[in-house]
């Protein structure tokens, strides 16, 4: 079994926790755009506003990756949102997994605040599809690593 490491070092084990998921079968994009968007926020709050992206009740705004989008009203000062429902789906599981480590540490659940959150690149999933007078077509799916630190503020 690989030994994961997190990008975040130096933290302090009496008043963090820390959760990751790997090699999780959600877009990329999406979750960075998500990850961007609810990190520094008190961790109650990102995960009911991550319940109602699941719900499709309120958006999340794409600034990187935008490209082909649409442009929607609903939030103040961005114009491309999307409702990344799989995405936020994982990432509110990951949230839970880490209030849940937190809790076991003996933290303040009502205190946490997401200090670190990151998407990155996992492995490509390489499959063909089958074709027409024996040839193929490449089917590749992009993996995505999650790793959240919350902490408890004062």
């Amino acid at each position: 079994m690989p030994s994961w490491d997190y990008s975040i070092k130096n933290l302090d084990p009496d008043r963090t926790a820390i959760a990751s998921g790997r090699d999780l079968r959600i877009s990329y994009k999406a979750a960075y755009e998500i990850c961007n968007f609810i990190r520094g926020m008190p961790l109650s709050k990102a995960q009911a506003y991550l319940e109602e992206v699941v719900k499709k009740k309120k958006p999340i705004p794409f600034k990187r990756y935008t490209g082909k989008a649409a442009h929607h009203g609903g939030m103040e000062g961005w114009a491309i949102l999307r409702y990344p429902v799989k995405a936020a789906r994982e990432i509110l599981k990951l949230l839970k997994n880490v209030e849940a480590n937190a809790e076991f540490k003996g933290l303040d659940t009502e205190k946490l605040k997401i200090i670190h959150i990151a998407a990155m690149k996992g492995p490509k999933m390489k499959k063909y599809i089958e074709r027409a007078f024996g040839r193929s077509s490449p089917f590749f799916e992009q993996l995505t690593h999650i790793e959240v630190a919350v902490s408890e503020e004062e």
